[in-house]
């Protein structure tokens, strides 16, 4: 038997995709993380070398490394990408979901 896998377009979220609870949290704090292992690995920074730098526990920049981000907040992110030098800019887009417009509580 020679079936195709059915093929499945995502929500733009995985955390969502796959039935996370708080799914948008959970997707903006991977993509600070992701941004502040992008500075890491630009300016070439061991942890070690990110915590001298900003005071920031090492073992904080290893969990962000693991994608450990479960001790993190959003605002905590933020403020480590500040304190790494940058700046975050965010745009928000509020859509209805499929539910709501057919009047189902989400």
């Amino acid at each position: 038997m020679n079936t195709k896998p059915a093929i499945v377009r995502g929500s733009g979220n995985a955390f969502r995709d796959l039935g996370h609870k708080n799914a948008d949290t959970e997707q903006l704090k991977a993509i600070l993380a992701a941004e502040i292992i992008k500075v890491l690995d630009r300016e070439d920074l061991s942890v070690r070398d990110a915590h001298d730098r900003t005071g920031i526990a090492a073992a904080d920049f290893s969990r962000i490394r693991h994608a450990d981000l479960g001790r993190f907040t959003v605002d905590r992110l933020m403020s480590i990408i500040n304190r790494l030098g940058s700046r975050v800019e965010m745009t928000v887009t509020v859509r209805r979901t499929k539910q709501a417009e057919h009047g189902v509580p989400a």
